[in-house]
């Protein structure tokens, strides 16, 4: 018996049982033989993860002051000295940067007049608030681990309430230093609402790294250690202790790729130089000062940076848990 023969009787006996033949698969190529058992789930968007991280965050607002307010109140809780720990770091960066403008004074036999100690002063503390946020928000996951792995809230919001704890103390220095430049040869003029401005770009780019190097710690825990080498030896390739017109034209454009860099730079022209910033301003060498392009330049690295730490950082929270 041929095999169509065969199917033939097969089918016959089926129906004579009362059971349906299957009938054969189609391979045509505008149906296809296989039929989907689910609809395909189409990934969130950017914008969509940016919105339900921002969500998140404001519905545990609340969450977000107590931390907040734990970290200080715990930074100053039983301190010796007090509130003076907000103006320690931020005085040994300026006595730091005196010294070594003072051995520069006698090396090139320029005087280090006030507006060097003032330049100096306006620059140190916000690489202070950079550096101690850093510190703190890189660790503020595994530092949490029983609050990260039982209980549901955004994780965000334990490197930003590290950031907000160093704001409180970036705040006192801020108000020391606004009654300290007026005996430092600084005054008021319109250059100064830029201050505002280059602060909330500071503030972002902050937030930025806290978010990415809080993530990267939690599942390389070699990261801390990193990050403390460089914040060590970043105070050197960042233009504290100097402004980068004295490091000569090429080496100062490299120096300004430090995207901390057009901040600090901004900060002591507005302040000290009285500056505006939307103008350029060149030495008399021909060097290069400042540019327009680089308040461009940071705010493009603060604003990209936070939306691209945000979008990692919301990504990867829901397996947290598994890394601790």
């Amino acid at each position: 018996m041929t095999p169509a023969a065969k199917g033939r009787a097969t089918a016959a006996a089926s129906d004579e049982a009362g059971v349906a033949t299957p009938e054969p698969a189609r391979t045509s190529a505008a149906e296809p033989a296989y039929e989907a058992s689910a609809e395909d789930e189409t990934p969130p968007t950017y914008a969509q993860d940016l919105r339900e991280a921002a969500v998140e965050l404001w519905r545990f607002r609340e969450m977000l002051y107590q931390l907040t307010l734990r970290d200080v109140r715990i930074r100053y809780k039983q301190a010796v000295i007090g509130f003076g720990w907000a103006l320690l770091m931020p005085a040994l960066v300026v006595i730091s940067g005196c010294l070594v403008r003072y051995a520069m004074s006698r090396t090139t036999r320029t005087p280090l007049d006030l507006a060097g100690i003032a330049s100096i002063s306006v620059k140190a503390l916000p690489w202070s608030f950079f550096v101690g946020t850093i510190s703190f928000a890189t660790q503020s996951l595994t530092g949490n681990l029983q609050l990260v792995s039982k209980v549901y809230f955004p994780r965000a919001v334990l490197p930003l309430a590290a950031t907000l704890g160093q704001a409180f103390d970036a705040i006192i220095g801020a108000v020391v230093l606004a009654l300290v430049l007026p005996f430092l040869g600084v005054h008021l003029s319109t250059a100064l609402l830029w201050v505002p401005v280059l602060t909330l770009l500071l503030f972002l780019l902050t937030v930025a790294a806290s978010l990415f190097l809080s993530c990267a710690n939690l599942f390389f825990r070699d990261v801390k250690y990193i990050v403390q080498v460089m914040l060590t030896f970043g105070i050197f390739f960042t233009p504290v202790f100097f402004d980068p017109a004295m490091m000569g034209h090429r080496l100062a454009r490299l120096i300004m790729l430090n995207p901390l860099s057009p901040l600090l730079e901004g900060l002591r022209l507005a302040v000290v130089e009285q500056h505006n910033l939307l103008l350029p301003l060149v030495a008399s060498d021909g060097a290069v000062i400042w540019s327009p392009a680089y308040l461009v330049y940071a705010t493009l690295w603060a604003l990209l940076g936070l939306g691209a730490s945000a979008m990692i950082f919301h990504r990867s929270e829901f397996v947290f848990a598994e890394y601790i």
